[in-house]
């Protein structure tokens, strides 16, 4: 009963001075609002990098080169140790349907007047077959005895084919790459937008073994993907790739090791802890504006206790103890931070689909999912803060003299 009389007073006192709450709660409107626009943020952004991988399948595996983790003075495209060799053996294995080697540059693809700077993607032949995104739209993808020879043929990219020739027909067309002539065999489907990874709709493919000789001057691949017949025995084939590379690179110690074999589960696992640790790196952050807007509180609950003295002397003379007192002033901290949180879970919602709506519109391929998660962890400290920030001022409340308290004006 004490329970409910210390909440209506709390109440009613907070509907008084509504103006002067919600200016009060400033604070903990934004900082609610912030916790729930980073979680919906988090939640897009693993639905962007879940989606871009599943597209690829769960039944690949990739080799990439990698720095030894002991100190040295190499850099990552200082490793050159994935070749030809390897992966003819990493091919033997007999899970792996087959692979695909690349590799990737920069250069500028013209033709006329029109140019662009732009990655240039060198990939195996087999790559249309592995990558279920990548289609042919008009033409046909390189061959292999065309890698073999190091021909100077190029697929364009969707994007890329219409910036650098319209509405013309390409296909067999001469373009440049660099100073050197290229014929376009082929314009690849229009992929969409990958959340931020590589624009695929703006590369130029060629066969990896001319950006190697032409463009890159290299012998050695940036990384391997490899297509399983079982996707249930990913993880004990990545075991044998590395295996095959510790034997083929001659390493004992496996913090030597210049190569990373994953799975596409490894590959989802390890992007998600990296965008939880950007989430709670950002969580951090937006805490700063809670603790600020609870000094705000506790400003205004020290400013209502003066203000409501002769009311605490008039209670505790009819009988209140110092708990209901305390009571009284907590749950009016509480209140008031419940009455912010509220507010910047409202405009932390219509944020985050505001934020989606503008995802969508610039191609990147996300849902609405509502922010549980930041609803809850913005209610759990908005409700503390109200508690830790409130307490001093109830103390000091239930602390007066009801005397004392009475004679004041």
């Amino acid at each position: 009963m004490k329970f409910i009389i210390a909440f209506q007073l709390a109440l009613r006192s907070l509907r008084l001075n509504i103006v002067r709450t919600s200016l009060t709660v400033l604070g903990v409107v934004i900082g609610a609002a912030s916790i729930v626009i980073v979680f919906s943020a988090s939640q897009a952004l693993n639905s962007i990098i879940q989606n871009e991988l599943n597209s690829y399948g769960g039944d690949i595996v990739q080799t990439e080169v990698k720095v030894p983790s002991k100190k040295t003075s190499l850099s990552t495209s200082g490793v050159t140790t994935l070749k030809d060799g390897d992966l003819l053996e990493i091919n033997k294995i007999k899970n792996i349907n087959e692979s695909y080697a690349a590799s990737i540059g920069q250069q500028k693809v013209s033709y006329g007047s029109e140019g662009k700077m732009t990655m240039i993607f060198g990939v195996s032949p087999s790559y249309i077959r592995i990558d279920k995104k990548s289609t042919i739209a008009s033409g046909r993808f390189f061959e292999n005895d065309e890698n073999e020879s190091e021909s100077t043929v190029i697929v364009l990219g969707s994007k890329l084919k219409e910036t650098i020739f319209g509405d013309q027909e390409a296909i067999g067309k001469m373009v440049k790459v660099g100073n050197s002539n290229y014929r376009v065999v082929g314009v690849m489907t229009e992929q969409g937008s990958s959340g931020g990874f590589l624009d695929f709709d703006n590369m130029a493919y060629l066969p990896v073994k001319t950006l190697h000789k032409r463009i890159l001057g290299i012998d050695h691949y940036m990384y391997f993907i490899h297509q399983i017949k079982d996707e249930s025995q990913s993880y004990a084939t990545a075991e044998e790739i590395r295996a095959i590379l510790r034997d083929r690179h001659e390493i004992i110690d496996l913090e030597k090791e210049d190569f990373r074999v994953s799975t596409m589960d490894e590959i989802i696992k390890t992007l998600s802890v990296v965008t939880d640790a950007v989430t709670y790196l950002l969580l951090a952050i937006v805490l700063l504006s809670l603790l600020v807007g609870g000094v705000g509180i506790m400003n205004i609950m020290y400013v209502t206790v003066t203000e409501r003295t002769p009311e605490i002397g008039l209670r505790k003379a009819l009988g209140a103890t110092r708990g209901d007192i305390t009571w009284q002033f907590l749950i009016e901290s509480v209140l008031i931070t419940f009455w912010g949180w509220f507010l910047g879970v409202v405009i932390g919602i219509i944020g985050s689909y505001l934020l989606i709506v503008l995802g969508n519109s610039l191609g990147l391929k996300i849902f609405f999912a509502f922010p549980w998660r930041g609803i809850i962890v913005s209610f759990i400290f908005s409700i503390a803060c109200g508690l830790l920030f409130g307490f001093q001022p109830a103390k000091r409340a239930a602390k007066l003299d009801p005397v004392e308290a009475l004679r004041t004006e």
